[in-house]
């Protein structure tokens, strides 16, 4: 499809072919409609209420949430909007088929060469995409308030104070200003608390190579301030937008046109860039070397972010429109909301991503694990097909390409394999981890990347953002029956005990509490010692976990993901029964051990406060807005 047709399609009188949501309002009235909405007509404080009320519904698979009388606001606030992947897709059940055939002729476009006529409507929807600038109606220009007036939600204990969960944070690029090569993404936003000078101060808390990274990098280079928009609300569609992973050459307006069935809207007022449909807008400046303690807060890791010097934004204006309502999530232990929306993430994009890496057929970011910590792929192995032995080598390259991906090199912790059978799923992660457990070859498969970068969120590396990584490749026949039930050797162990299998190959341990790692060589030796006679007996159990509470970690598949790939630096915390290095190469003989104990450097992980949780029984109570809930 060329820009030109593109192009023309967007400037044409042809009428659109159908009409989506031009608010948050709208949406949740639809919503409402068709039962996948409940009200709250109580008053509620949105200090912890708030919060704990959403993850009791999301917890439930319930509705959305509107809260019609927040404590300390005039405004209204929502949250499980996207609770659900069903209500995501009820949400955009009118484009979502028509984005994913954009995307997918992003990543061959010689499907509209060849086929021009069967993709007109695809054209149609594309002419959505380009953003309309002042437009006639300015809806958000209603009223200017202060950041004080928005709902401050305070979603747990140890929170630094109120955070924005679901802003759409807009930067240009001073070098090439515009709308065109602008980025938008979702960064928290710390809207109260620490030393902040109130309504003066938000804190912006973002990785440094990621879009508004870029921009500020280069805005510092030329010592001049960086503009950057909050825009809160506003059609779903926006706020899908920054959270996509998009494919290069695809702005993050254009995909909310297309997603939404409605042109971005907006104008520049006092030379920043104001979303015209978003329910408030927060403007402000962020200047060289001007940081401030940002934090805690709380997760998707399900810990604490602890307090770092994080860039901070001086306040221009805060913007609302008339009866806006201030949508927000809550971020804790998968699965949450963010949950749904990284499986909205696949249902658009399909095979867009993988595609970026050749060699590659698939790969899930585990969000039982936090995301970021665990990845599983399928790629190609092609490299040995004459050899005696099959061994891993284009999965080594493949694993290589993906870890220094974008989002995808904050993993830790890599598990790729090649499919010979077709029927193995990155999707389905117990018998993905079984097929690579009966292939793996613990002597020659493991690999580690030392003192290099993970993500800024996870504190089980060295330091802020400072870890390791480590790759499990595996391809060929069947080298081992996984054992179901905990072996002979395992049953009886000196200083550790209550040994439970968490899955088929994976066996965990109670050790005592860490205390520090020269006492852990101590505890790794004296386990060594017991197991390295009886290696050949311990081939079914290719991963031990050491954790605090085994009956804990192995009461689930949830459990065991969480526990050991969020506390555990590989290349600190994996150790192997009769292991060697030969050659700079590491392997063992015996099982590969996981160290997955809370450590001293940890941050601590997120409680419910059980006097809110009391607290919040009124709602659910009879004649309480969410009885039944």
């Amino acid at each position: 499809m060329s820009d030109v047709l593109i192009t023309k399609l967007a400037t044409s009188d042809i009428p659109y072919l159908y009409s989506m949501y031009n608010s948050l309002e709208s949406c949740l009235s639809d919503l409402e409609k068709n039962g996948h909405l409940v009200r709250v007509k109580e008053a509620i404080d949105p200090y912890l209420e708030m919060a704990a009320v959403h993850l009791r519904v999301h917890e439930a698979g319930g509705p959305a949430l509107l809260f019609e009388n927040v404590k300390g606001s005039r405004f209204r606030a929502a949250s499980n909007i996207f609770g659900t992947l069903d209500r995501s897709k009820f949400i955009f059940r009118d484009t979502l088929e028509k984005v994913q055939q954009l995307i997918a002729l992003k990543n061959d476009p010689l499907k509209a060469l060849k086929h021009p006529f069967s993709h007109i409507q695809t054209a149609l929807a594309a002419a959505k995409a380009f953003p309309l600038k002042n437009p006639s109606s300015k809806p958000v220009l209603y009223e200017e308030i202060r950041l004080s007036d928005i709902p401050q939600v305070h979603h747990w204990v140890k929170d630094g104070g109120a955070f924005i969960t679901l802003p759409q944070v807009y930067t240009e690029d001073v070098d090439q200003p515009g709308i065109m090569q602008s980025n938008l993404g979702m960064y928290r936003i710390q809207l109260s608390g620490n030393d902040y000078v109130p309504d003066k101060e938000a804190g912006l808390h973002y990785q440094i190579h990621r879009g508004i990274g870029v921009h500020q990098a280069k805005a510092n280079q030329k010592g001049i301030p960086l503009k950057v928009s909050c825009f809160v609300g506003g059609p779903p569609a926006h706020t899908v937008a920054a959270v996509m992973p998009l494919p290069e050459g695809i702005s993050e307006m254009t995909f909310a046109g297309v997603l939404g069935a409605r042109r971005f809207r907006y104008i520049y007022q006092d030379g920043y860039c104001i979303s015209t449909d978003a329910d408030f807008v927060i403007t402000g400046e962020v200047y060289p070397g001007e940081n401030k303690p940002e934090g805690p807060f709380g997760d998707h890791l399900g810990y604490y972010s602890l307090t770092h010097p994080f860039p901070v934004m001086r306040v221009h204006k805060v913007y609302a429109k008339k009866n806006a309502i201030w949508p927000f999530t809550v971020v804790g232990r998968p699965p949450q909301e963010d949950t749904s929306f990284g499986q909205l993430i696949h249902e658009i994009t399909g095979n867009a991503i993988p595609k970026e890496i050749p060699g590659v057929k698939e790969i899930h970011a585990v969000d039982a694990a936090g995301v970021h910590p665990l990845l599983l792929a399928i790629g190609s192995e092609r490299y040995t097909p004459y050899m005696p032995v099959k061994q891993p080598a284009e999965l080594l390259t493949i694993a290589n390409h993906i870890l220094g991906t974008g989002q995808l090199s904050l993993a830790k912790f890599l598990f790729i394999v090649a499919d010979d059978t077709g029927h193995c799923s990155t999707h389905k992660v117990r018998d993905f981890m079984m097929y690579l457990l009966e292939r793996i070859d613990l002597t020659r498969d493991v690999h580690f990347h030392t003192n290099t970068t993970i993500d800024t969120l996870d504190y089980s590396g060295t330091s802020l953002n400072t870890g390791s990584k480590v790759v499990l490749a595996a391809c060929g026949e069947i080298k081992r029956i996984l054992d179901t039930t905990v072996p002979t050797p395992l049953k009886d162990i000196h200083i550790f005990s209550h040994p439970e299998m968490a899955m088929p190959g994976v066996l965990c341990l109670q050790a005592k509490p860490f205390v520090d790692y020269e006492t852990t060589q101590q505890e790794i030796e004296i386990l060594n010692q017991q197991l390295q006679l009886h290696v050949d007996e311990l081939n079914g159990v290719p991963i031990i976990v050491l954790c605090d509470d085994a009956a804990f970690t192995a009461a689930s598949m949830h459990n065991y993901l969480w526990v050991t790939f969020t506390r555990c630096n590989p290349s600190h915390d994996i150790y192997g029964i009769a292991s060697f290095t030969v050659h700079k190469h590491w392997g063992c003989k015996g099982p590969l051990v996981i160290d997955a104990r809370i450590k001293p450097h940890h941050a601590p992980p997120l409680e419910k406060d059980p006097a809110t949780e009391k607290a919040i029984d009124r709602f659910f109570a009879k004649g309480g807005s969410l009885n039944g809930y």
